[in-house]
């Protein structure tokens, strides 16, 4: 099981990722540094919410998952 730590983790180093892309793609259809700012924050809020609330729900879904092996017995 993930903590809630994690999966903000994960979603904070996946949108710094995503957002430099979308800055990028921006910047190079709108030549506006500004505007391709603008884009990427509205981006990164929007984005890092709707994955986090994307990874906590897919925790709840069984499918794809492997039954954790048994403990040994302890003495």
């Amino acid at each position: 099981m993930e903590t809630h730590a994690r999966s903000i983790a994960k979603a904070v180093s996946w949108r710094v990722t995503g957002t430099i892309d979308t800055m990028l793609i921006s910047l190079l259809i709108t030549r506006s540094f500004k505007l391709a700012a603008a884009i990427g924050l509205t981006e990164v809020l929007t984005k890092s919410l709707l994955y986090y609330a994307h990874e906590r729900a897919w925790l709840r879904i069984p499918y794809g998952r492997k039954p954790a092996p048994a403990a040994p017995p302890t003495q």
